[in-house]
């Protein structure tokens, strides 16, 4: 089949280079010139292992291209794939659909060809049924239908997420829809992946309420973990006790920071609107969402607690920024709430990342960047491991007693040991154990 994929972001080009390694004829459409460019040189514009290896293999079989013509890469396609942004609205948090809705008067103006276009982008409840009358009013005369398809992709482990996902869901409302669809996502009936038909409406949802679910987790098990540390008890033991429960499950129990990244902030604050706007206030979410944002600061508060309760002249080194590993997505990332307070109390900050130092800089203009966890430890009166870069999992104790000012370590994703760390000479603080 022909796919047209309208945007070439984490979504779309992640998408559309594994629709194309399933045999599928792809092109990936932007309107950003630099990044088709780059993109044909081989460049990618975002991080995501194996992504560059897949785009390469795809475009040297001929499956793969990249436009930045809507109009002429539309022609002939079976579906088109709308994957633009949605942020979240400066002032009031909704979702903000000029991007998708712009896309849908183009695809209106130029469709020659009956086609399925498909909402990839996170959209909230009823956009679709936009998307439907801006492209019937555009005066074609095709057979076309609109289709939910929310995508469920992490990132740092997308392409597998892809091609061998926990479900697939399409929101369809009509034959033609399912139709196509199903011959879309039809190499993946070999992996037996689950394929949830539903309403459009529907699918729109289930992508809101399943990031509010996993975010509501999260924060869920961070309260633990306070707690966790005013009664002695060891939050990781918590969670496997509660873990254990198959209507619970491990995922998403893990202590830390706070969530962050491009879907859980803004789909949870998208949901909040949606709720307002049909007066069906969600409370839970609500708390969550505001929990999430007071504990950044807490955890920059926690290492300024290590620090003796003052960090005005203090080096503090961060090590990892971006919101998890194995991704250069900053957005919304703990990071940039801790280094925040920490400057805001005095401190002198130097981080290190392994992907993520270009994005940041700009967003932690106060923030010193540099080339290595050493470089950044060295001299320092505190360690804040934010993010739990492999790189960070095995670092040389011996040698960051030499070369920093303090041994003084606040591991906020928990990844060593407590009594491990104390008998190697560290005043060592993790998240919700003693």
């Amino acid at each position: 089949m022909k796919v047209a994929m309208v945007g070439a972001g984490y979504v779309g080009l992640v998408s559309g280079a594994c629709f194309a390694d399933f045999g599928h004829d792809v092109v990936c459409i932007d309107k950003d010139p630099a990044k088709i460019e780059s993109l044909l040189a081989g460049i990618m514009p975002i991080y995501e292992p194996g992504l560059a290896e897949l785009v390469a293999s795809n475009v040297k079989a001929g499956r793969l291209s990249f436009s930045t013509d809507l109009s002429e890469a539309i022609q002939g396609a079976n579906a088109i794939f709308i994957a633009v942004g949605t942020p979240s609205r400066r002032g009031d948090g909704h979702a903000d659909l000029t991007f998708v809705y712009e896309v849908a008067r183009e695809i209106g103006a130029h469709l020659k060809n009956p086609a399925v276009i498909v909402t990839k982008s996170t959209v909230p409840v009823g956009t679709g049924d936009e998307v439907e009358r801006i492209i019937g009013e555009s005066g074609t005369d095709v057979q076309f239908a609109v289709v939910s398809n929310p995508e469920f992709l992490r990132e740092g482990a997308a392409i597998t997420d892809f091609k061998r996902p926990d479900r697939i869901v399409l929101g369809a409302e009509s034959e033609f829809g399912k139709q196509v669809m199903s011959e879309v996502y039809r190499p993946l009936f070999l992996n037996k992946a689950p394929i949830l038909f539903t309403g459009r409406r529907t699918a729109e949802l289930i992508k809101y309420a399943a990031n509010a679910f996993l975010a509501t987790k999260i924060t869920f098990i961070n309260e633990m973990a306070d707690l966790c540390e005013k009664v002695s008890a060891d939050v990781q033991d918590v969670a496997r006790g509660i873990g254990l429960d198959n209507r619970i499950g491990p995922k998403f129990l893990h202590a830390g920071p706070g969530y962050g990244g491009s879907c859980f902030p803004k789909d949870t604050l998208a949901l909040l609107k949606t709720a307002e706007d049909y007066d069906s206030p969600t409370r839970i979410v609500e708390a969550v969402v505001k929990v999430n944002d007071t504990r950044k600061r807490a955890m920059g508060r926690k290492v300024i607690d290590a620090l003796g309760g003052n960090a005005r002249g203090k080096r503090v080194a961060l090590l990892g920024l971006t919101f998890k590993p194995d991704t250069d997505d900053m957005r919304d990332s703990p990071a940039i709430a801790i280094a925040q307070t920490l400057v805001d109390a005095g401190a002198e900050v130097v981080a290190y990342d392994p992907e993520g130092m270009e994005i940041a800089k700009p967003l932690m203009p106060e923030v010193s960047m540099v080339d290595s966890p050493y470089a950044a430890i060295e001299g320092a009166d505190a360690i804040a491991l934010v993010t739990e870069w492999d790189a960070f999992r095995a670092l040389d104790l011996e040698r960051i007693k030499q070369i920093a000012n303090a041994p003084v370590l606040v591991d906020l994703r928990n990844v060593y040991e407590p009594a491990e760390m104390r008998a190697a000479g560290f005043e060592y603080a993790s998240i919700g154990r003693v």
